[in-house]
């Protein structure tokens, strides 16, 4: 019996703190509900970590960017850890480009933690953009903020140059890979 226990108390909270924040939410362009993509990024973050702390970090990582969830209510439900994972996993304001520049650029010089809460969600997006793009080929960009492919792979493959340090993943291999289908190799 003792083999099969874990402490999932912390996780377990997250998720259900992460399906109210983004209850009656859909994901953009997708017609489904947003706790879809927190959970697939869940699940990826649990092939690369046990740790409680990085998958509730993985569940929560867009409620602050998507719902009224403050840094601070996160910081309060599940401490500091948790809270500043989530943080750096939130966009800075500005333009499209300076957004994602500033993101590639931080999640470069992030901890190893932060980068693999960040692959479950840029693996998930990067998921979602390949079957999407197999569908509707190049109208899929007419969602984006941007509609220029050559501004998605720039995006895509400076965050593949950031989380290099998991390269060794199946995760990361299968985002590169994912890379190279979309805009080639």
């Amino acid at each position: 019996m003792a083999d099969n226990y874990i402490d999932s108390s912390v996780l377990d909270r997250a998720i259900c703190f992460a399906v109210e924040a983004h209850r009656n939410t859909v994901r953009r362009g997708k017609g489904f509900p947003y706790i879809v993509h927190p959970m697939e990024a869940l699940s990826i973050v649990a092939t690369l970590t046990a740790n409680q702390e990085l998958l509730a970090a993985a569940v929560l990582h867009d409620t602050v960017e998507d719902s009224p969830v403050s840094v601070e209510d996160i910081r309060r439900e599940f401490g500091e850890r948790v809270a500043g994972l989530v943080k750096a996993e939130s966009d800075v304001q500005g333009s499209w480009h300076e957004r994602k520049k500033a993101a590639i650029e931080k999640l470069a010089a992030a901890s190893l933690d932060v980068k693999i809460v960040a692959m479950g969600d840029k693996l998930s997006n990067m998921r979602a953009i390949a079957r999407d793009y197999e569908r509707q080929g190049d109208e899929l960009w007419k969602i984006f903020c941007t509609s220029e492919k050559k501004d998605h792979e720039w995006h895509y493959r400076g965050l593949a140059e950031s989380l290099s340090p998991l390269a060794g993943t199946e995760a990361y291999r299968e985002f590169t890979d994912l890379i190279d289908k979309v805009f080639g190799s």
